[in-house]
């Protein structure tokens, strides 16, 4: 069970890295009346949040992956998950969002902004943002939205397979009691992949004009606070 609480570790490091960079501002500025954020402090939370997020996807479709193999081949476990696997899968997820993290933000900020440099959002995240911009944004909604869908489609993918696989393994066990087990096993973990990639689909992959951005507010409440305390 190692490599799964290697894993378990990981995710915890994820939620507490967003929920802090998120957390305490978005709760300060809906309590108080001064809502606002310093420039240079605005791109390290859009970065750190995206760094996180995305890290979190990934992270969530490597424990499927352990998880169908932990149920369907639990004799060649430790071999298939081994420590450098398990290492690998987890250095790809930072490194390639640490990669979008710095593109998205760089864009975003090396850009000119205008107006009265005010959002409807509880934090600084990249679409609010770009209602800011003089410019064109089209090559940044762009990039949002080529990213964001190959990110949650990818991951989700390979949470699908999984559990498509997990489920036919289940259903052709004859003891009650490892069915059970199996389900105990999977289901925090399914919970908060439906509850996280529903919330993402919903705020970053829609047509833009029926994109609101009073409903982000209320869906950025769940994966920035309800989500970390779903993860098991």
């Amino acid at each position: 069970h190692s490599p799964m609480y290697f894993f378990l570790r990981h995710l915890a490091f994820i939620d507490l890295g967003y929920s802090t960079a998120v957390g305490p501002k978005m709760l300060v500025n809906i309590v108080t009346k001064q809502k606002t954020i310093a420039y240079n402090w605005c791109a390290a939370q859009l970065a750190f949040f995206i760094l996180f997020i995305i890290s979190e996807l990934f992270i969530l479709s490597a424990m499927a992956y352990d998880r169908y193999v932990a149920i369907c081949n639990p004799l060649l476990y430790t071999v298939i998950m081994s420590p450098r696997l398990c290492w690998v899968l987890v250095a790809v997820s930072y490194l390639y969002s640490a990669f979008l993290s710095l593109i998205t933000t760089i864009k975003i900020f090396i850009s000119s902004f205008c107006g009265y440099n005010v959002i409807s959002h509880f934090y600084c995240d990249s679409l609010p943002l770009l209602t800011l911009l003089c410019s064109s944004t089209r090559e940044i909604e762009l990039i949002i939205l080529v990213f964001s869908v190959f990110n949650l489609v990818s991951s989700l993918l390979v949470v699908l397979v999984s559990y498509t696989l997990i489920l036919l393994a289940v259903l052709k066990m004859s003891s009650a009691e490892g069915r059970h087990k199996a389900f105990s096993t999977c289901g925090s973990h399914l919970t908060v992949v439906v509850v996280l990639y529903a919330t993402l689909f919903f705020m970053y992959v829609q047509p833009k004009s029926s994109h609101s951005f009073d409903n982000d507010k209320m869906a950025s409440v769940f994966y920035t606070l309800i989500i970390p305390m779903l993860n098991p």
